[in-house]
């Protein structure tokens, strides 16, 4: 597992210099009431999308973060917590864990509600947390797991499902690449390391989600983030790689597989007030509703010329069929 060692070396360098230009998330910065993020915390937002959703962080959650960069999203998390210890940093990095300390101690000077000891930093793999069974009600990770080969991907995720309480929320930000990268891209353990040639199609990733026991996974945003062009990374063409941000839920696996939301909706327009399928989706007369991709596949196929099934956005923000 050499590439995790250089990853450890890439970001042990980002920590003790912060570099711009590492990351580049295509998600806006929250702008909350009363949050201040520190100029070096924000330098050092090593993502490529936002992991944190207010809607995801009611009623007092416990909330695992893992790969703290420099903390943003653990400040944001703890906003919404505000509690000792109910945000829980790892980080396999001792200088990116002491990097978020000092980051933490100047968010306190700015913002009057924060405490550091809202977020305890503990060193910690991702392929072995230093956590309780079911005990996280959010985990998220940001443009991490894209780093992992396909054997760690798996103990990675499988590690978030075994610390996350029935029904809780894993949230990940990961860029993604609908075809293959070549060999000598994906190899290169710098690369890897810098969130550019470890990305694997979105379906692979949905498919590695379920795989551990996530049954219900919902896309949430899908946006264009990189190129490999033949210039720059020696490609016969420009290879695409878009960030995603994914939200999976540790619900029981149905047993006709698991719903994944990508942002279809159906519309009933026949001559009755709604539509039944008999199994468990009313479509009301003329108005949109959410459904899953295993529904819109169920309804296309009873061939009805009164409803209508829209393509995946790819942005779905809750408010499903299932």
């Amino acid at each position: 597992m050499t590439y995790l060692n250089t990853t450890i070396d890439v970001y042990k360098k980002a920590a003790l210099e912060p570099d711009v230009g590492l990351c580049c998330t295509t998600t806006p910065i929250w702008q909350l009431p009363g949050l201040k993020i520190p100029k070096k915390m924000l330098e050092m937002n090593y993502g490529c999308g936002s992991t944190v959703h207010p809607r995801d962080l009611v009623n007092d959650p416990k909330v695992l973060y893992v790969g703290v960069g420099g903390g943003m999203e653990l400040l944001q998390f703890a906003y919404f917590s505000r509690q000792p210890g109910g945000v829980i940093g790892v980080d396999v990095v001792d200088e990116m864990l002491q990097a978020s300390r000092e980051n933490f101690a100047e968010a306190e000077k700015l913002n009057p509600w924060f405490k550091s000891e809202f977020v305890d930093l503990r060193k910690g793999d991702a392929l072995s947390l230093p956590i309780e069974d079911n005990s996280i009600d959010v985990a998220a990770q940001n443009c991490l797991f894209n780093i992992f080969k396909m054997d760690d991907l798996q103990k990675a995720l499988r590690e978030m499902h075994r610390v996350l309480k029935p029904h809780g929320k894993l949230v990940l930000s990961d860029p993604v690449c609908e075809e293959e990268i070549p060999d000598h891209l994906k190899d290169d353990e710098r690369l890897r390391a810098l969130c550019l040639t470890g990305a694997i199609p979105l379906k692979a990733y949905v498919d590695m989600l379920t795989s551990v026991g996530f049954g219900t996974i919902e896309i949430r945003a899908k946006r264009p983030y990189r190129l490999l062009d033949p210039n720059h990374y020696g490609t016969d063409h420009i290879i695409v790689i878009e960030s995603v941000e994914v939200c999976a839920i540790k619900d029981p696996m149905p047993a006709d597989g698991p719903c994944v939301f990508t942002g279809k909706t159906a519309i009933y327009f026949g001559n009755e007030e709604f539509f039944d399928d008999e199994n468990g989706h009313i479509l009301l007369y003329n108005q949109p509703a959410a459904v899953c991709d295993k529904t819109a596949t169920a309804l296309t196929a009873l061939g009805r010329n009164d409803i209508y099934i829209s393509e995946s956005t790819w942005f779905y923000d809750g408010g499903g069929c299932c």
